[in-house]
C-alpha cells in the first residue's frame, strides 16, 4: 500500500495532466505536408508554432519504416532568438543541422532521407500540438542500356522470340520501361503470349536507388527484317515532372525463306535487250530471303546447262563480251527452306549487238572526168541488229541506202564522201567510212572586175590590182602577160580555187593591149584579158598647172610694184629714175664697231634719214 504523500502526488500529476490535455487545442503546429528534392540537394524542414505562446519548446522527430520515433533535435526561445540542439543525427553524414529560424536541415539529400518528420511543439500549459512533414527524394536513372539478340531469329518460329534486354540503373522512385518498333510504341501484356509479351525484375541498390531490367518477346514477320526497335526509360521529377532517356536503336537479323526471285541485265543496255560487243556486261540475280542464299548462274546449250558461276553476291560479269556469247542464261536460288510453289530459277536471253567494219567498191581516192555520169559506189554494212546506212558530204546527207549515184560531175563534186551505218535500236553502235572524189578536167577561170579610182575613166599612172582565180584538176598553173608587183596574198575564193594577183602601173600602151592572165593544166588552158578603156595623159595637166603658177605670180608682182608707188606719192619721178637705171651700189660703210650702219640694213625701211640722204643707194629711191 502505497505512503499518503505518494497518493498526493499522483493526484497532483493526475490534475496537471488533465488540465494539459484540455488546453491542447490552444498551440498549433504549421509545416510543409510534403518536401520534394533531387538527390544530392539541401532539405529545409520549417516548423512554426501557431498562438504566439509565451515559452515552448520544439522538437523533431525521425519516423523510421517500423513507425518508431527517433528525436533529433530541439529548440527553445532564448532572448530575442532560438537555440537549437542536435541530440542524435543516427550516423548520418553530414550530419543534421538546426538553423538560427528553428528549421531542420538536411544537407546532400539521399535516398535514405526519405522518410516521415514529425514536428511537436509543447506550451505548457497552452497544450501540445504536433504535425508531419513527409521527404520525398529523387533521382535520375543512368543512360538506358539496350542489348539486342545478335543472333538470326526466324520467322518461321510460331512462338515469341527473344529480342531484346533493356536496363535503366539507378533511379529513384522506380523508372518504368516501354518498347518502340519503327519510333510505335508496342503495347505487350506482361503475361506470357504467342505473339509478344514482355518481363522486368528491379533490384535495389545498396545506395537505395533502383535498377530496372525489361526483357521484350515477339512473334517476328518477314517485315521486321528493315524494322528498327528501341527502348525508353521514364522517370518522375519534383513537382509532378516527368523524364525520358531512350536507348540507340538496333536491327534484327532474320532468316526467312526466298518467295520471289528477280533476274535482270544490269549493265548499260537498250529497251530490247541488246548490249553492245566489247562492253562489260552484268548479270544479276536477287531473292527476297534472308540471309542471303548461294546464287548458281548457268547458260544453256541446247538441252544442258553450262555452269559459268556460283555465289552469294548474285552477280556474272562479263569482260568484253561476244557476239558469239549471246544466247539464254539462267540463275538458280539455292533456298531448301522456301516453299514447293516458288520459283527459284529465272533464265533471260542475252542479245550482243555488232557491227563490222564498213567496206567501199571504190578505193580510198576515186579520180572521175569532169561532166561524167553513171558512177556509182556502193556500201557494205554487216550487223546486227541490222544497221541503216546513208551517204553525206560536208554533213549533208545526200541519199539513204548503201548505193551513192554520181551523175553530172563538176568541180563541186570534187571532196570527201561519207557511208554512215548505225542501229537505230542500240545507240552509240555505228561505224563510218569515206573516200575522197577527184574530178579531172580543164581549168575554170574567174577573174575579178576593176573599176576606176574616180568617174569613169582611168588616168595614165593609176595603180591597178588584178586578180584571177582559177581551178581544176590536176591544179592549173596561173601565168600574166605583163610584169608587177605581187602581193603576198591573194584573195581566198573557196575550196579548189587557186588564185594570182598582180599590181601594175597603167600606161597608154597597156590601155591598148590589156593584161592578160592564162591558166593551165594537162587538160587545157584558159585566159582573160583586163582592158581599161580611154586613159588620159599625165603630161597635159601637169602643163596647164605650170602656167596657172606663173600667171598666179605674175599677178602677185604688179600688186606689189602699184602699191608701193601709192606710197611714194611725194617723189614723182622716182619710177622714172628707177626707169633710167639706178647708181652703182657703194660698199656699205662700217661702224667704228665693225657693223653696218643702220640706215643701211634694211631696203624697205624707207625711214627719212634714207630720204635726206638724196639716193644714197637705199631702196627708198627705186620702184
Amino acid at each position: 500500500m502505497e505512503p499518503p504523500d505518494a497518493r498526493a502526488g499522483l493526484l497532483w500529476l493526475a490534475l496537471l495532466l488533465a488540465g494539459h490535455s484540455g488546453a491542447q487545442a490552444e498551440v498549433h503546429v504549421s509545416v510543409s505536408p510534403l518536401v520534394e528534392v533531387m538527390r544530392g540537394e539541401l532539405i529545409t524542414l520549417d516548423c512554426t508554432p501557431r498562438g504566439h505562446p509565451e515559452h515552448y519548446v520544439l522538437e523533431w522527430f525521425l519516423v523510421d519504416a517500423s513507425g518508431a520515433r527517433h528525436h533529433l533535435a530541439s529548440v527553445e526561445p532564448q532572448g530575442s532568438g532560438l537555440r537549437g540542439t542536435v541530440h542524435n543525427s543516427r550516423g548520418r553524414r553530414p550530419l543534421y543541422e538546426v538553423d538560427s529560424r528553428g528549421r531542420l536541415v538536411i544537407a546532400d539529400a539521399q535516398v535514405g532521407d526519405e522518410r516521415d518528420y514529425v514536428c511537436v511543439v509543447k506550451a505548457g500549459s497552452a497544450g501540445t500540438s504536433e504535425a508531419t512533414s513527409r521527404v520525398r527524394v529523387f533521382a535520375t536513372p543512368e543512360a538506358t542500356e539496350v542489348s539486342p539478340n545478335k543472333g538470326t531469329l526466324s520467322v518461321m518460329d510460331q512462338f515469341a522470340q527473344e529480342i531484346a534486354t533493356c536496363s535503366s540503373h539507378n533511379g529513384n522512385p522506380v523508372p518504368r520501361i516501354t518498347w518502340y518498333r519503327n519510333g510505335q510504341r508496342l503495347d505487350v501484356p506482361m503475361e506470357v503470349t504467342q505473339e509478344g509479351y514482355m518481363t522486368s525484375r528491379t533490384v535495389r541498390e545498396a545506395s537505395g536507388l533502383y535498377s530496372l531490367t525489361s526483357t521484350l518477346y515477339l512473334k517476328l514477320h518477314k517485315d521486321d527484317q528493315d524494322a528498327s526497335f528501341h527502348c525508353a526509360a521514364h522517370y518522375n521529377l519534383p513537382s509532378g515532372q516527368h523524364g525520358r532517356l531512350d536507348s540507340h536503336t538496333f536491327h534484327l537479323t532474320l532468316h526467312y525463306p526466298t518467295e520471289h526471285v528477280e533476274f535482270w541485265l544490269g549493265s548499260p543496255s537498250t529497251t530490247e535487250g541488246w548490249v553492245r560487243e566489247g562492253d562489260a556486261v552484268q548479270l544479276l540475280c536477287q531473292g527476297d530471303g534472308s540471309p542471303s542464299p548461294e546464287y548458281s548462274f548457268f547458260r544453256q546449250q541446247g538441252a544442258q546447262e553450262e555452269q559459268l558461276n556460283v555465289n552469294l553476291k548474285g552477280n556474272l560479269s562479263l569482260e568484253r563480251v561476244h557476239r558469239d556469247q549471246s544466247g539464254i542464261y539462267g540463275c538458280r536460288v539455292e533456298d531448301y527452306d522456301a516453299g514447293e510453289d516458288v520459283q527459284l530459277v529465272k533464265t533471260l536471253e542475252l542479245r550482243v549487238a555488232y557491227l563490222d567494219p564498213l567496206e567501199l567498191s571504190v578505193p580510198e581516192e576515186l579520180s572521175v572526168s569532169l561532166n561524167s555520169t553513171g558512177t556509182v559506189v556502193s556500201c557494205s554494212a554487216t550487223g546486227l541488229p541490222a544497221p541503216a546506212v546513208r551517204w553525206t558530204k560536208d554533213s549533208v546527207t545526200l541519199a539513204d541506202g548503201p548505193v551513192l549515184s554520181l551523175d553530172s560531175v563538176t568541180f563541186d563534186s570534187a571532196g570527201t564522201y561519207v557511208c554512215e551505218a548505225s542501229t537505230p535500236t542500240v545507240p552509240l553502235l555505228s561505224r563510218t567510212q569515206s573516200f575522197q572524189l577527184v574530178v579531172q578536167g580543164p581549168p575554170e577561170l574567174k577573174p575579178n572586175e576593176i573599176k576606176p579610182k574616180s568617174g569613169n575613166s582611168w588616168t595614165e599612172g593609176d595603180e591597178v590590182l588584178l586578180t584571177c582565180s582559177a581551178r581544176g584538176f590536176p591544179e592549173p598553173k596561173l601565168t600574166w602577160s605583163q610584169r608587177g608587183d605581187t602581193p603576198g596574198k591573194p584573195p581566198f575564193e573557196g575550196r579548189g580555187w587557186s588564185s594570182s594577183s598582180l599590181m601594175v602601173k597603167l600606161t597608154s600602151t597597156l590601155s591598148r593591149e590589156g593584161v592578160s592572165c592564162e591558166a593551165a593544166n594537162i587538160h587545157g588552158k584558159t585566159g582573160h584579158v583586163f582592158h581599161f578603156g580611154s586613159v588620159a595623159p599625165q603630161t597635159a595637166q601637169a602643163g596647164v598647172a605650170v602656167m596657172a603658177v606663173a600667171v598666179s605670180v605674175g599677178l602677185l608682182l604688179l600688186v606689189v610694184v602699184a602699191f608701193y608707188c601709192m606710197r611714194r606719192k611725194g617723189h614723182p619721178g622716182c619710177c622714172r629714175r628707177a626707169e633710167k637705171g639706178a647708181p652703182p651700189a657703194r660698199e656699205p660703210e662700217l661702224s667704228h664697231s665693225g657693223s653696218e650702219r643702220p640706215e643701211q640694213t634694211g631696203l624697205l625701211m624707207g625711214g627719212p634719214s634714207a630720204g635726206g640722204r638724196g639716193g644714197s643707194g637705199g631702196f627708198g629711191d627705186e620702184c
